[in-house]
């Protein structure tokens, strides 16, 4: 869960009671501290402290060992900076909540050294297994976006279902569903994603990843991008396919999206795309949020296909496919494509 800011106010103090970590040789199970439901006017007490101790005690054996939130409400108040994990085994069948101290995860949440993000709980370590059973329920208010995998290899990531609804007249801004980065060999599959930006986006330096079997909602689509921030910094992405997807009411369906900087984008497919109600269904733009230098971008994009993208379009748009002069796009194909106007007829 990525935060920046948090919205319900926080809740007066309640009474703390001991810790609940119990142990059995390299399994640890860990259920909340808190009764269920909280009293009127209490605050919950704060389970990080037994979850930072069950990782630990059971999540860094070279032999194996497992970790396991068992139902019920586990309430998370500090910043969870667990990265030496080894051989392990996460179960989670409760619900965890942040707290909304807007304060504590502005000044304390952790950097991920891209764009300025930060984070309230970052994982990592070597072959690590999480499990959510159809019970587990992050519920965080994260105003920024939602998954971010970085300097990861071999990530597979399946049967989730996100939901950044605002609770208010206004969107959730910039409210991604995953963003992978610095990546390679990437699976994501059977997710559903309601979201005010990018549902699925590879960012630089993503290789070998495969979307497949998703639905998304109010979202940017399947996306390369945005890449080339830096000019210093070349961003290349390669072999990345997207298929099976299905999108509802979102600004685009399958694009990719630069900055005019340096890299390459090569190998990339979308893939059997269906979607309704969408602004641009396909897209790419080599200057995207400036709008300058839009022919200057050595950023190549080379090998991209769109097979079998269908559905229907807001505006009279079917495609936009902006070029840089100085690194042109090479051998974009196109085939299957049938894109209507929302109300009927060819766009």
């Amino acid at each position: 869960m990525i935060f920046l800011t948090l919205l319900p106010p926080l809740l007066l103090l309640f009474g703390q009671t001991l810790a609940d970590v119990v142990q059995n040789g390299t399994a640890c199970t860990v259920t909340p501290l808190s009764p269920t439901p909280v009293p009127v006017g209490g605050r919950p007490p704060d389970d990080t402290p037994q979850f930072l101790d069950a990782f630990r005690r059971c999540g860094t054996t070279s032999s194996g060992g497992s970790v396991t939130f068992t139902e019920g409400d586990f309430y998370l108040g500090q910043i969870m900076d667990v990265i030496n994990l080894q051989n392990v085994d996460i179960s989670i069948y409760g619900r965890l909540t942040w707290s909304t101290d807007i304060q504590y995860w502005l000044s304390r949440s952790i950097p991920v050294t891209y764009a300025q993000r930060s984070t309230a709980w970052r994982l990592g370590g070597t072959n690590i297994t999480m499990r959510g059973h159809g019970k587990g329920l992050f519920f965080g208010n994260g105003q920024l976006w939602h998954t971010f995998v970085a300097h990861s290899q071999n990530v597979t990531m399946t049967n989730l279902d996100m939901n950044a609804t605002s609770a208010t007249q206004w969107t959730t801004v910039n409210t991604d569903g995953t963003n992978i980065w610095n990546s390679r060999d990437i699976r994501i599959a059977n997710w559903t994603v309601t979201s005010g930006d990018d549902c699925i986006c590879a960012k630089g330096n993503t290789t070998n990843m495969h979307v497949s079997n998703i639905t998304c909602y109010e979202s940017g689509g399947m996306v390369v991008g945005s890449i080339g921030s830096i000019p210093s910094q070349p961003d290349y992405v390669e072999n990345v396919l997207f298929e099976n997807v299905s999108l509802n009411h979102s600004s685009n369906a399958a694009w990719i999206k630069t900055y005019p900087g340096n890299g390459r984008v090569r190998n990339v497919t979308f893939r059997n795309i269906r979607f309704s109600d969408v602004n641009q269904p396909i897209y790419i733009s080599p200057c995207i949020y400036t709008g300058q230098n839009c022919d200057n971008s050595r950023l190549g994009i080379q090998n991209v296909r769109w097979e079998n993208i269908t559905g229907t379009s807001r505006y009279n748009i079917g495609a936009g496919i902006h070029c840089s002069a100085a690194a042109p796009c090479q051998n974009l194909t196109f085939s299957g494509i049938d894109i209507r106007q929302k109300n009927g007829g060819a766009p």
